[in-house]
């Protein structure tokens, strides 16, 4: 009986642990590898592609253990995750050392004072390219209302364009000046079209049906994760109510289609209202592209009703017609707005943070181009500067003091001059608030990502910015969003409040160009000697670099469990339950 009561003051002992302080955990352990899902080759996860879906909580405690199983480094970037005071669980080159082949690694982050539709990828090499994506969903806790009745269910798109070669081939290409040129085809849910065209579609290609019922409302979670391609997405006579973006919820306006820029996500909800006469066809299409010549560079899947009387038949549904107008795709964006009287992650309202009365306090013109030759390779710039990550990551050369690693000097202007590499980082000023123009002096749509962050869209227009351009910004209910799109002979302005400590990266999600090295990294220090606005380098880190010699080998773990999510008090239940039917068989006579 005596070993009975010993386990039963290990329970007493692990009620007291962390998690017991009330935010749940959610734990997660992958196995990132090359997998075939026919006729493609792809980076999986457990097998799957896309991958798993995280879908937690606000303020959920976020465990994933991924075992390395591809054959160079690999690092997992949360893509619009804000990483409270924790960078180092960042996942990008200038936080991380990258996971080598073969080792495991855990990241440990909580998803706090945030709600909304995000997605993972891997972040190193142009590996996103071959997949290994999936969906974040962080759903509002049961105090905070959400905006909208519950739909009857939630349904995720990853839309992407896709190239048949091989991701290392692709980015070899680039490195050598070459344009990536026309994908082969755009993927829904990693899977190719509905035969909707004989011509264009060969028959056997694997395509996704999204099964709903009539008169039911759904919620669509849609994600651009591919390469480069811009892409509209519609769904045939159904309109798109848009509900939320990447964190804010959005005032809700419906759209019969609307552009989705790579690396951007939305939520709409749908109803289903239409008759069903025969299924109908779920479109992406490709934008700012000659139509005719792209025709087969068009997603299509089947919204199948449970009552259908028919498979899918006859054209798309039309694209935007804005040949001749240019604007079309910039008004759309000007008209997501933030809905001011819905709650957010907090009790208190989104608009309660009125951004427009906020003092710039630091104000940066960040000018991409073509991409350019420097020192005989072909690079892309932010203000005349291609940034190579160095081999020991800035974060990690902070926290030991190491020197040369960086500076801290990355103009405000574009430079004059000859474009060059660095690693010139922004420093941002605690606290401070941040205004950023994204100048796209490219021929193609880019869009930007920050790290550790929302910031408010409030402009965008065509031309050059000047000082005046500021009388054009949304001061009042521009959306709060991690992306931004920026146009081609265009500009986008963003304005950030810099409260979240770490070093963090601004990047272009287009994935061609930022692996050319168009990106860079806003630094941001608490100059108060304290441990409260940032959360300590975890017990794990790797090392790399100038700092190897920390660095133990490693074997590498066996995956045990793909998936597992535990409230503290269903675990303490379920172990307390446990416990009580120990001691009563040890009790038995």
């Amino acid at each position: 009986m005596a070993w009975a009561w010993t386990l039963l003051a290990v329970w007493v002992s692990a009620v007291a642990s962390p998690c017991f302080a009330g935010d749940p955990y959610a734990y997660f352990d992958w196995d990132v590898s090359f997998i075939t899902a026919a006729p493609l080759g792809v980076i999986g996860i457990n097998g799957q592609f896309p991958g798993p879906i995280v879908n937690v909580s606000t303020n959920w405690n976020v465990v994933v253990n991924i075992l390395n199983d591809l054959d160079e480094p690999l690092l997992i970037t949360w893509n619009g995750i804000q990483h409270r005071k924790n960078s180092w669980q960042d996942g990008v080159l200038g936080t991380n050392c990258p996971i080598p082949s073969g080792w495991n690694w855990t990241y440990e982050f909580q998803v706090k004072d945030q709600i909304g539709s995000y997605f993972y990828f891997p972040s190193t090499g142009f590996q996103r390219a071959a997949g290994g994506y999936g969906g974040i969903t962080v759903n509002n806790r049961d105090v905070i209302a959400v905006p909208f009745d519950k739909p009857d269910g939630d349904i995720t798109l990853f839309l992407g364009d896709w190239y048949n070669r091989d991701y290392k081939d692709l980015r070899k290409a680039l490195e050598n000046g070459k344009e990536l040129g026309m994908p082969d085809g755009v993927l829904m849910n990693g899977k190719g079209p509905y035969r909707y065209n004989r011509t264009l579609v060969p028959a056997g290609i694997a395509y996704e049906t999204i099964h709903v019922h009539p008169g039911k409302r759904y919620r669509f979670r849609v994600h651009n994760v591919g390469i480069s391609t811009s892409l509209n997405f519609r769904i045939q006579n159904h309109n798109l109510q848009l509900v939320e973006t990447e964190g804010s919820y959005a005032s809700q306006q419906n759209y019969t289609n609307l552009d989705v820029h790579v690396g951007q996500s939305y939520s709409f909800l749908v109803t289903m209202d239409q008759n069903a006469s025969s299924d109908y066809y779920i479109v992406a299409s490709a934008r700012f592209v000659n139509q005719s010549h792209w025709a087969r560079v068009t997603g299509v899947a089947i919204l199948h009703y449970s009552n259908s009387k028919g498979k899918a038949s006859g054209p798309l549904p039309d694209p935007p017609n804005d040949v001749y107008d240019k604007t079309y795709s910039m008004n759309q964006a000007r008209s997501i707005r933030w809905n001011l009287s819905a709650g957010a992650a907090r009790p208190n309202p989104q608009g309660s943070f009125r951004y427009g009365s906020i003092n710039v306090s630091q104000v940066y013109v960040l000018q991409n181009k073509p991409p350019v030759v420097i020192n005989g390779k072909h690079r892309t710039t932010l203000n005349g500067i291609s940034f190579s990550p160095p081999e020991t990551p800035l974060r990690l050369a902070d926290e030991y003091k190491l020197k040369g690693i960086y500076t801290l000097d990355f103009p405000t202007r574009p430079l004059k001059g000859a474009p060059k590499v660095g690693r010139s980082v922004i420093n941002g000023t605690f606290r401070g608030f941040m205004e950023i123009i994204f100048q796209n002096n490219h021929t193609k749509v880019q869009t930007f990502h920050m790290d550790g962050y929302s910031f408010f869209v409030v402009g965008m227009d065509y031309g050059e910015w000047t000082e005046e351009s500021r009388g054009t910004y949304n001061k009042g209910d521009g959306v709060a969003r991690c992306s931004t799109q920026v146009f081609p002979g265009a500009w986008t302005a963003i304005l950030v409040s810099l409260d979240n400590v770490g070093i963090w990266n601004l990047r272009a999600q287009n994935l061609d160009t930022w692996y050319l090295g168009q990106e860079v990294y806003i630094r941001v220090v608490n100059p108060e000697d304290t441990n409260k606005t940032e959360l300590p380098r975890p017990d794990n880190a790797l090392y790399c670099g100038r700092l190897q010699k920390f660095q133990n080998e490693q074997t590498p773990h066996h995956r045990m469990t793909s998936y597992a999510t535990v409230s503290c008090r269903a675990f303490e239940l379920v172990m307390f339950m446990m416990m009580m039917l120990l001691v009563s068989v040890a009790t038995l006579p």
